[in-house]
């Protein structure tokens, strides 16, 4: 097995991820077992704070450890996680599945990104990152279309059927990621004996020294963040709108995803023909300008409404991770993608519960709108540093 492999390893590992068969019911099967939309959106945001506790350790286990490591533990949780996740009844038995499953996430999140990029600098083809991202993402998306299907059409036998089944597909992305290829790349020095210190100077480095990659990576957050949220709002904004039925709840799931991948598939084109400030500023404004309509559309145009916030979620994904990537040296490059992602969850975290306590108590419509409020503040506020920052330290030259 060489270094070459491991772009089409990362496909599948990427694919048993998000082939999540009992996302076109979760909710349906939280309803079923007791549980409110505020319960939904509290075990969501422990599951974040969890992923956000082990975050950046986790990236920096990945920069000393390896990558490859980093994501055979990850996996291995994932596991565990579904096989308590099916034979759980109740918030108790969900919270420590949510909380298995947000660990083992923390242990991949940064590292496969990373290890896709350094895998394609040993192999001479960085300059390819964001099509093979794409792609990668892309795959995701597609093998979550066909779980809307596949588990909307399991749900049929029981809610619990597609969790049974999610074990084996759990297994399966576990074992690929123990063939996976360990690239050569630099490795921190003292990074076994001094990881606080050296955890402590990547902070500096990324959020204070590098102004634009700091922007960077809040913005990217910010918006990671608010696709977080809408995917968290859609299976009760289908059930708002009349749509009831689990075999409509998968079709629906499939189709934005579809509407994801296939975008994903071409943000590498799509980059190279939008200047980089045109870019960045429209994928803000259709992000919250998607929240602030579907938070006033109560009918089934705010479906199409939707398919336009996956589209351009599937846009802004591997584009603003190529940008950052453009600023992060290789040795510390897990270590600052779980920066990223520890601020995403600390975002949602911190906001998740008081939008389901505001649809719970309101109206969904209301929490939909707050929440496109809020990721519009924060998103335009950063925006502003980032097009206005000076890159003070490069270490790789933005392409336009």
């Amino acid at each position: 097995m060489t270094v070459q492999s491991n772009i089409w390893k990362l496909y599948v590992i990427k694919a048993s991820k998000w082939l999540m068969l009992f996302m076109p019911i979760i909710w349906l099967f939280y309803e079923e077992n007791g549980l409110t939309i505020a319960d939904l959106f509290i075990i969501q945001s422990i599951y974040s704070v969890a992923i956000a506790v082990i975050e950046i350790p986790s990236g920096y286990v990945a920069d000393v450890l390896g990558r490859k490591n980093s994501m055979i533990i990850g996996m291995f949780l994932g596991f565990v996680g579904m096989i308590i996740y099916s034979f759980s009844f109740g918030f108790e038995g969900f919270l420590a599945a949510a909380l298995c499953l947000g660990i083992g996430q923390s242990f991949i999140s940064g590292s496969d990104t990373a290890l896709m990029y350094d895998s394609l600098v040993q192999l001479n083809r960085s300059n390819e990152f964001i099509k093979l991202e794409g792609r990668t993402i892309s795959m995701g998306n597609l093998a979550e279309a066909f779980a809307f299907i596949i588990g909307g059409l399991l749900a049929e036998i029981s809610l619990r059927t597609p969790f049974y089944f999610q074990i084996g597909i759990a297994f399966i992305g576990f074992l690929v990621t123990l063939i996976l290829v360990e690239p050569t790349t630099e490795r921190l020095k003292d990074g076994k004996s001094k990881p606080w210190k050296n955890i402590k100077n990547i902070i500096h480095f990324s959020l204070r020294e590098n102004k634009t990659l700091r922007y960077y990576i809040f913005y990217s957050a910010i918006i990671g963040a608010g696709t977080l949220t809408m995917a968290w709002f859609s299976q009760p904004y289908f059930m708002s709108i009349g749509i009831d039925s689990k075999f409509y709840f998968g079709l629906l799931g499939a189709i934005l995803n579809l509407a994801v991948a296939i975008p994903s598939f071409y943000a590498h084109k799509i980059e190279e023909n939008i200047k980089t400030k045109t870019l960045l500023i429209l994928i803000l404004v259709l992000i919250c300008g998607c929240y602030f309509t579907i938070s006033y559309t109560s009918n089934l145009w705010g479906l199409l409404i939707l398919l336009l916030f996956y589209i351009t979620r599937g846009v802004a994904t591997p584009v603003l991770r190529d940008y950052m990537n453009r600023h992060i040296p290789s040795e510390m490059r897990a270590t600052v993608m779980s920066i990223r992602s520890f601020i995403i969850r600390i975002l949602f975290a911190s906001t998740s519960p008081f939008f389901g306590y505001v649809a719970d108590i309101y109206s969904l419509q209301q929490a939909i709108l707050f929440s496109g409020i809020l990721f519009f503040i924060l998103g335009g506020v950063t925006l502003l540093f980032l097009l206005s920052s000076q890159n003070s330290t490069t270490y790789t030259s933005e392409k336009k």
